[in-house]
């Protein structure tokens, strides 16, 4: 379930961020996979933990990559911003993996990406690191994103439907935390 009173202050994970890469040392890689699936693009995670470090290595901003959704099958796009563009090149900068490696990579295995439920359990214990209440993995990333740019850049439903792909404005609408209790406040509201 959407917790919208933690994500209306942005994105929960990116303001305590400094405090989980002081107690863990996969803190880089939750940091730089929560500005791309998080502020920056509302990617689906199945897609991120894919991508290999030649896909990204020579974007710069402005510049897109085109995706496949697994779950949809759907076409996307990432598009690369300023901020993006700048955490990718610190990660690649201090990881300093060779093209072919996951961009996320697990400690498991020759050069085998992270999954989604050990990224789930990373951010997970984040979040319990840091007393941050409530059920909170992956998802909760992509659904910040969504609620960011309603509240913050004030981006319609219809359109932020189309960037998670979704065919139900009732699914976009749990994203973002719309609730009866909203939709009922514009009653108050006198024309």
């Amino acid at each position: 379930m959407f917790q919208s009173e933690i994500f209306k202050s942005g994105s929960i994970f990116s303001h305590h961020i400094h405090h989980y890469e002081e107690d863990d040392r996969n803190g880089s890689q939750i940091k730089c996979c929560d500005r791309l699936l998080n502020g920056f693009t509302g990617a689906d995670v199945f897609f991120i933990l894919k991508l290999k470090v030649k896909d990204v290595k020579y974007l710069k901003p402005n510049d897109t990559l085109k995706i496949r959704e697994q779950k949809t099958g759907k076409q996307n796009v990432l598009m690369v911003n300023k901020t993006t563009y700048k955490i990718l090149k610190e990660y690649l900068e201090e990881q300093n993996p060779n093209e072919e490696d996951y961009l996320f990579k697990s400690r498991k295995g020759d050069n085998k990406h992270l999954t989604v439920s050990s990224t789930n359990l990373l951010v997970k214990n984040w979040c319990k690191s840091i007393n941050l209440q409530g059920n909170y993995g992956t998802h909760s990333l992509r659904e910040t994103f969504g609620y960011i740019q309603r509240e913050k850049f004030g981006v319609g439903i219809e359109i932020l439907m189309k960037r998670f792909n979704h065919s139900s404005q009732y699914v976009t609408q749990r994203y973002l935390g719309i609730d009866d209790k909203e939709v009922n406040g514009i009653l108050m509201n006198e024309i």
